[in-house]
């Protein structure tokens, strides 16, 4: 049995989670374009600024908060660490160090996506194109899941593809969580209007979980409904809950099938996140608090990347809470 290259794993876990970002950058846009309006008809493109934790950066352009503004700033801006063309650039450049472990196939899309990134039109990427614009930008990080899927070698860069891929996934859900449940909590005033549901069937498909929400709960949506679900819903392949088994065992698994002694203290942390979920209803997490819930969360999750990084990677992880990590 061949053991995987520290610097293999460090790359394949993190083109997973770059890819994991563009995805979920570019739903969110089209979300928010489509469905976020106030009751005036208005949209507030700050709020995704917030939910990337992104103030300090864009506050240093010295330009408003506007639609084109933002939208430049998380698609083209090539000096944004969280803008798409720099996640999947990002991308680009692990799977480049990973050619001799990763198929053609598996290369050549994600470098045809980047290069098509590069050659992108201005007005391809503005406000009137946007939907049209991440609809192809949320195909092409699933079709490279899907070439993951056929191609790449089930060993143990297969294991550090999918905990990357998941560890994104279940920061990305609770950062969206944390904002837009609260911004849409304060706002709501009890009487259920059509402007109301439109904001939360937003925040599910902002998930890819309206459907699925639905399929649970036909009738009604309420906010202890909708945070339920995207916490707790265990067939929900975005929940909290369904990320955090699924870490866990990938580092079981990694612990299990190759030998690796490493993973004991994010499994410790990954546990402290599960017992919660476990024990709790959604109703008791807003009771007690949803912004302090997720915010803890979010700190176990950075606490899960550095002990990976330490352990396997031969460095202690920075941070991620600010999505500013970049491969060195």
């Amino acid at each position: 049995m061949t053991t995987l290259l520290a610097r293999y794993a460090d790359c394949i876990f993190w083109l997973a989670r770059y890819m994991e970002r563009a995805e979920n950058l570019a739903r969110l846009l089209d979300v928010h374009e489509t469905f976020s309006r106030d009751h005036r008809g208005r949209l507030d493109y700050s709020a995704l600024i917030r939910i990337n934790a992104d103030e300090a950066t864009f506050a240093a352009r010295g330009v408003r908060p506007s639609a084109e503004n933002v939208i430049a700033f998380y698609v083209t801006d090539a000096s944004n660490p969280n803008s798409i063309i720099s996640s999947v650039r990002a991308a680009r450049e692990n799977a480049r160090i990973l050619r001799p472990l990763i198929s053609t196939e598996m290369w050549s899309q994600i470098n045809v996506f980047y290069n098509r990134l590069l050659a992108l039109e201005p007005r391809e990427a503005t406000r009137t194109n946007l939907a049209r614009f991440c609809n192809g930008i949320k195909e092409s990080c699933q079709t490279h899941a899907g070439v993951v899927e056929g191609t790449y070698y089930r060993d143990q860069g297969w294991y550090f593809y999918h905990l990357g891929k998941t560890i994104e996934r279940a920061d990305q859900t609770t950062r969206l969580l944390d904002i837009k449940y609260h911004a849409l909590a304060a706002a709501e005033d009890g009487a259920g209007s059509a402007q109301d549901l439109g904001q939360w069937h937003a925040l599910l498909r902002s998930v890819a979980g309206y459907h699925a929400f639905r399929r649970v709960h036909p009738r009604g949506m309420t906010p202890a409904l909708v945070a339920g679900f995207i916490l707790l819903d265990q067939s929900f392949p975005r929940s909290l809950h369904t990320c955090a088994r699924q870490v866990d065992g990938l580092l079981n698994g990694l612990r299990s099938r190759y030998g690796l002694r490493g993973g004991s203290g994010a499994l410790e942390r990954l546990d402290e996140i599960r017992a919660v979920l476990g024990s709790s209803t959604a109703d008791a997490l807003v009771a007690r608090g949803l912004h302090s819930f997720l915010d803890w969360v979010q700190l176990r999750l950075i606490d899960v990347t550095r002990e990976i990084g330490t352990d396997f990677f031969g460095y202690a992880a920075p941070a991620v809470a600010s999505q500013t990590q970049m491969q060195g």
